[in-house]
């Protein structure tokens, strides 16, 4: 499944909750799901005016506190078009890495700058396992369907990111 197609089933999970402005849909995106769906502003906007224009998104216009308010809330077939989409088992997708790459290559620039490379990646995974360990601590381990699975979710994350520090310790280790 493409980018765009993530995309649009993501912005119709948010607001299959609630009608969100562009402005807020972009916070509530960077405030939970922009570690593993990242999207800039111009992206969500381009998304928003194809799923209004295909009838799954509609836009109400309401008084702001300085001027109009365009809301979008998902209509009755962009609910039925995400359900469809979350019922369906899609295939594990082939990623891009490109430090894989990198470190598949790296012989060309000898050790010791391989390992510079896997220490600069190692302290980029810290920090971001330090920002997972933080949200993991302000979201309970139990509760709602909703709760459970956004930890889980999380949690996934935080997974993939020790097991990277892993490897880039056996891989230092290795290269010794």
């Amino acid at each position: 499944m493409s980018r765009i197609m993530s995309l649009r089933h993501a912005i119709l999970g948010f607001l299959s909750t609630t009608p969100l402005s562009g402005y807020d849909l972009r916070k509530a995106m960077d405030a939970s799901v922009q570690h593993f769906w990242p999207a800039d502003q111009a992206q969500i906007y381009r998304t928003l005016t194809r799923l209004v224009a295909e009838g799954l998104v509609d836009v109400q216009e309401v008084d702001g506190d300085t001027r109009q308010r365009k809301l979008h809330f998902a209509t009755a077939a962009g609910l039925a078009e995400l359900d469809d989409w979350l019922r369906t088992i899609h295939p594990v997708e082939d990623s891009r890495e490109p430090f894989l790459i990198k470190m598949f290559f790296g012989g060309c620039i000898g050790a010791a700058d391989v390992c510079a490379l896997l220490l600069a990646r190692r302290g980029e995974a810290e920090a971001l396992r330090a920002t997972f360990q933080g949200i993991a601590a302000s979201i309970p381990e139990s509760g709602d369907l909703n709760t459970v699975l956004r930890r889980a979710t999380l949690l996934s994350g935080l997974r993939h990111v020790e097991a990277e520090i892993l490897w880039i310790d056996e891989t230092l280790e290795a290269l010794k």
